[in-house]
């Protein structure tokens, strides 16, 4: 089997036209699992495709084929859904997706079922309604990081004060799940599903009017929110993005960040952020933000094609769920701390 191309570009016109053709896979072939992000402008993702490409180096580059495609832009998951179906049109041997709005991918997946690909979820899971319709999830616990996004603010601000939330999308279940976790964790109080009650004063926390934000990971459009917000209410207490958005573009944040450095520094504001890519690491490093709590998508990318693969072979599913952990870094132990 020809060996697919990967750029955004090529995997648009290979999708959608047909470039490549997967038979029944044999003892000979090379299996070719598609790994789809939400997204292909988002360094977070290109993490997951190292891991990966390094997955196929372990196994063999003779044996399986990691074939990473996904929408070239943001969105709320419409071109993901077509493309998954795309790919199950095609025949590839498994799909590992990151799903970009949980509901709407639920509805092309029962047709992989039938053929007999098997689907697992990274990064962002299907509603549990639809978790027949996948093998596993591999990825991160989301409510636990929400969690640990408020413990931050909690330690900074002991107190409450007034809180904006920035997450993805609003159809996102994993930022939903996030969400819920901080939510809960200010309040005191678990709340019955995602994205969790609304703050109102519980524990003295209060969520300002205008938010939470929604970015649809338009990484341009979350620091505009957030020098908007930041703007609007002087005296915000707390300001905390479900994701990396905003650190994604790390000069426009540092141009909207700096102003606000002191403020971070003395408590003044609890700015903290998921994930800890290097550049997130190193804008906390600048004094930019106060925490940042992440992922390990590197382990996604590369345990997704080891378990297909192994799948493929005969072997028993992976655990569901599989968590790959969390790293909760701040500028106590920034030095230490492991990014990824």
């Amino acid at each position: 089997m020809k060996r697919l191309l990967a750029s955004a570009a090529a995997v648009a016109v290979a999708v959608s036209a047909g470039a490549f053709a997967v038979g029944q896979a044999n003892a000979q072939e090379k299996l070719v699992i598609a790994v789809v992000p939400k997204n292909l402008n988002n360094p977070f993702f290109d993490q997951a495709k190292f891991g990966c490409e390094k997955a196929v180096e372990e196994i063999g580059a003779d044996k399986v084929e990691c074939f990473f495609t996904g929408p070239g832009e943001h969105g709320g998951g419409d071109e993901q859904v077509q493309i998954v179906a795309d790919l199950i049109t095609k025949g590839v041997d498994g799909i590992a997706v990151a799903a970009s709005n949980a509901a709407a991918l639920a509805s092309v997946l029962p047709q992989a079922k039938e053929k007999g690909i098997p689907v697992i979820t990274w990064d962002s899971d299907l509603l549990p309604a639809n978790h027949d319709l996948r093998v596993a999830y591999i990825g991160t616990y989301n409510y636990d990081i929400g969690t640990n996004l408020a413990k931050l603010a909690m330690e900074i601000k002991p107190n409450g004060g007034t809180i904006c939330i920035q997450s993805g999308g609003a159809a996102a279940a994993n930022h939903n799940e996030r969400m819920q976790g901080i939510r809960d964790t200010l309040s005191g109080t678990k709340s019955a599903e995602a994205p969790g009650d609304r703050l109102t004063g519980q524990n003295g926390w209060t969520e300002v009017d205008g938010c939470p934000l929604y970015t649809n990971d338009d990484f341009p459009l979350s620091v505009q929110q957030l020098e908007d917000i930041l703007a609007k209410y002087s005296d915000l207490d707390a300001f905390i993005p479900t994701g990396g958005f905003p650190q994604f573009v790390p000069d426009a944040y540092r141009q909207a960040v700096t102003k606000y450095k002191d403020k971070i520094a003395s408590g003044e504001l609890a700015l903290v952020v998921a994930d800890t890519l290097p550049v997130q690491i190193e804008l906390m490093k600048e004094g930019l933000s106060a925490g940042q709590v992440g992922q390990r998508p590197f382990e996604m990318g590369n345990k997704v094609i080891h378990a297909i693969f192994d799948m493929k072979g005969g072997a028993a599913a992976p655990a569901d769920p599989t968590y790959t952990g969390l790293d909760v870094c701040t500028p106590k132990n920034v030095d230490t701390c492991i990014g990824g």
